[in-house]
């Protein structure tokens, strides 16, 4: 458990109530990672969402690797070579791990510390069933997560308009 006053801090606690937070709160534990811990891998089913208290993560996705030839067997059989890019870095105050909120639970990308980080890692197990209790905060919470992935699209989007010849 942690204090709500900690959640309070963060915009996107923003307009829940103290009940919320506490519920938050007390689904919630402090997390020391050390630069180069995996939080989660691209597929793997979430059971918490996280907020950086102190330091950076990336968001991590593979892709095929475009600078290696891909030998036509890899290619026929779908087995490319790929490699990890990096396409969001998290810093305090910001969450992720929003696949954990928003069915089927699945990741769609990776996560790495980039140095030593504090998190606050929300078990979404205990939460799930509050949500179906409470429609309201469930709302808030789920409307939260599509912010947060509206932002990370649009932050996508622009990086990539950085990669095509004008």
């Amino acid at each position: 458990m942690i204090s709500t006053e900690l959640l309070k801090r963060y915009p996107f606690f923003a307009r829940l109530n103290n009940g919320q937070l506490t519920t938050l709160a007390d689904s919630a534990e402090i997390f020391e990672a050390e630069a180069g811990h995996q939080f989660f891998q691209e597929g793997d089913e979430l059971e918490t969402f996280f907020l950086v208290d102190d330091g950076r993560v990336a968001i991590i996705m593979e892709v095929t690797d475009r600078g290696v030839t891909q030998p036509l067997s890899n290619q026929l059989t779908n087995n490319l070579i790929n490699k990890e890019v990096t396409v969001s870095t998290v810093g305090t105050g910001e969450v992720f791990g929003w696949s954990a909120l928003v069915p089927p639970y699945t990741s769609t990308a990776s996560a790495k510390a980039i140095r030593s980080c504090r998190v606050v890692a929300f078990d979404c197990t205990k939460l799930r069933p509050i949500f179906k209790e409470d429609c309201q905060f469930a709302y808030l919470m789920l409307l939260k997560a599509s912010q947060v992935i509206r932002q990370r699209m649009r932050d996508m989007r622009v990086e990539s308009l950085a990669f095509i010849p004008g």
